[in-house]
């Protein structure tokens, strides 16, 4: 289908410290690899807001985006214009992990996923003014009525699920699950420490809970998310606040844990999520963050840590995957869901950094 620029609004960050303004946006036809897909609705997580320390202005964001396919670039064969679509991380797709079913550590990860622009050097975007906008954030900037993806980072799912929900699996639901899933294979019996339980954290427990875990503790400096870890499946939750050292809180006297996942990038909660683990032991890393973790050499002994991308999954494996579980009862992610229209950006992004939101997700309710 031929389809020339597309007229739509979007949320633009101009500068690190503004907010987010909607504006007119011009997103040209796509490329003969992409699609265009008109946007439902569009999760934010936490790696939005440190694109202010790291992306290009001005950008549009929003890397959890569902939506339905408008039109089909002239070499795409797996979409077609009508298809449902969630929007995930993009890939090169020719690289040995591409080829391998690994996209996660595509060889051009960081370059196609953070800045906002991927490998192209002219804006596929702009603004009223003709000035180019970055509108390729994480293959997709999905805060806006229309997006440009890759036919790989557009997994086709049911028409009968709700796109107003399913964009998080993009994301922070895939990562933490994925985390639990695909990282640590975690078995009926195993034991897991989930130090942050956002969206990313609550995803994990969810699924270590559907995987059989022996015991999940959570941690999370907020009551509300504490009490939520244990409705979604947290044996036990800690409040890293309290007196006393944190790993030592977390252990609570008991076996030292087999797994361990830090979704906070804060260095000395990722020290702990290293020192709750026993010999073996893994911890995973996965909070988007800039501090350093420093660690004695000898506290590794027999333990493994490793930073996961994505939770190691395969999107168009995966996301149906957990559209299966979530079908099941077994992955209630829509419960950590607040949807704000799309017109109330920052006040989702405020909701989110206050902690008030788990997972908000912009509704677009025909602002396309």
């Amino acid at each position: 289908m031929n389809v020339g620029a597309t007229q739509t609004r979007a949320a633009v960050l101009r500068s690190r410290a503004g907010e987010f303004d909607v504006e007119a946006v011009t997103i040209q036809a796509p490329a003969p690899d992409q699609v265009l897909v008109r946007i439902v609705a569009a999760g934010m997580c936490h790696t939005d807001s440190v694109a202010r320390a790291m992306g290009s202005f001005p950008i549009i964001l929003g890397h959890e985006g569902a939506g339905v396919v408008e039109a089909v670039g002239a070499a795409v064969t797996s979409l077609r214009p009508g298809d449902h679509v969630v929007l995930t991380f993009d890939s090169c797709g020719v690289c040995t992990a591409c080829r391998d079913g690994r996209p996660y550590h595509c060889a051009a990860f960081e370059l196609l996923n953070f800045g906002g622009h991927g490998p192209d050097t002219e804006p596929s975007a702009r603004l009223s003014d003709g000035e180019g906008v970055a509108n390729r954030w994480f293959g997709q900037s999905s805060f806006a009525g229309y997006a440009l993806a890759n036919e790989r980072n557009a997994v086709k799912i049911p028409d009968d699920v709700d796109l107003e929900l399913v964009g998080p699996l993009g994301c922070g639901v895939m990562t933490g699950a994925g985390c639990v899933l695909n990282v640590m294979q975690l078995r009926p019996g195993d034991s897991v420490a989930v130090f942050g339980a956002g969206a990313v954290g609550l995803s994990a427990v969810m699924a270590a809970k559907a995987s059989g875990a022996g015991e999940i503790v959570a941690v999370d400096i907020h009551e509300s998310r504490r009490a939520l870890a244990l409705e979604l499946g947290a044996d036990r939750v800690v409040d890293p606040g309290a007196d006393g050292d944190l790993a030592t809180q977390v252990v609570g006297g008991g076996a030292a844990f087999d797994f361990s996942l830090d979704t906070t990038a804060r260095g000395e909660v990722m020290a702990a999520a290293v020192a709750v683990v026993g010999r073996p032991g893994l911890a995973v890393l996965v909070g988007a963050g800039f501090e350093p973790l420093t660690l004695a050499p000898a506290s590794l002994a027999g333990k493994s840590i490793t930073y996961a991308y994505m939770g190691n999954s395969n999107p168009q494996v995966f996301i149906p995957r957990l559209i299966s579980f979530w079908q099941r009862g077994q992955l209630p992610f829509d419960r950590l869901i607040t949807l704000f229209p799309f017109m109330d950006v920052n006040q989702a992004e405020a909701a989110s950094a206050a902690g008030t939101a788990i997972k908000p997700v912009l509704v677009m309710n025909g602002e396309n």
